[in-house]
């Protein structure tokens, strides 16, 4: 049976993310700030008591989810459906270089488009290799670590929304994660983009209701360049 709790955790910051690059499912690793975001969340998602915890196999995933599984005690399973979307030819080119190089194209990313990217992986396709991995996962809590798109189209398609409204699902900040719990009604989603950062001047919620105090990462985290409904840039989202 499929784990009644689902939390989809997004890697920490990257040098990638600081500098607007897409990186799809290529390999940067995570920079000094992410390895703090991971240890500062993997202290908060204990308290959830997360019988598994799965990651992508990327290595700014896999660091990220490290902390967590050793804090429980946990193998670290690792599950390549969860990777970033392809990107194709973008992949570790910046939005600037990508506007400038093929406008067309980044024209119709920035519209939801899906002809899009050349080499890049459909959106329906992204959806239901990260569904196959929930439909695999087992128990009451299970933690799957992931990337931004990936848990945009994943979101979309548990909770049974068209392709067309996934850009309402605003894409998750470095290390946040959203809950989606499944009952007899099917997938809800129960909380979105929590942290345990200030965000926006206010401090956010755990599982048990305790108000958190600020981690040792920057609440400003760097626009997501990768998301479906990311804006111009220097505009921030998410």
């Amino acid at each position: 049976m499929t784990a009644r709790r689902v939390l989809l955790w997004r890697h920490g910051r990257t040098a990638w993310n600081v500098e607007r690059r897409f990186q799809g499912q290529a390999d940067p690793p995570l920079d000094a700030v992410g390895r703090r975001q991971a240890e500062a969340a993997a202290d908060e998602l204990v308290a959830y008591a997360p019988v598994a915890v799965v990651s992508s196999d990327l290595a700014r995933a896999v660091d990220t989810a490290r902390p967590l599984a050793d804090r429980l005690g946990l193998p670290l399973g690792l599950d390549p459906r969860l990777r970033e979307r392809s990107l194709g030819h973008w992949e570790g080119l910046t939005r600037d270089e990508v506007e400038r190089l093929y406008p067309e194209d980044f024209a119709h990313w920035l519209a939801g488009r899906e002809d899009c990217q050349a080499g890049s992986e459909p959106r329906e396709q992204l959806a239901e290799r990260a569904a196959a991995a929930v439909a695999d996962t087992l128990g009451e809590t299970v933690v799957l670590v992931t990337h931004s798109a990936t848990a945009i189209a994943l979101t979309g398609r548990l909770l049974g929304l068209p392709l067309s409204s996934w850009r309402a699902i605003g894409p998750l900040g470095n290390c946040r994660w959203s809950e989606l719990r499944h009952d007899e009604h099917g997938w809800r989603l129960r909380a979105h983009n929590l942290a345990t950062v200030r965000a926006a001047g206010r401090a956010t919620g755990g599982p048990d209701g305790r108000v958190r105090t600020p981690a040792e990462v920057p609440a400003d985290d760097p626009a997501d360049v990768e998301a479906l409904d990311a804006g111009p840039a220097g505009t921030p989202v998410g």
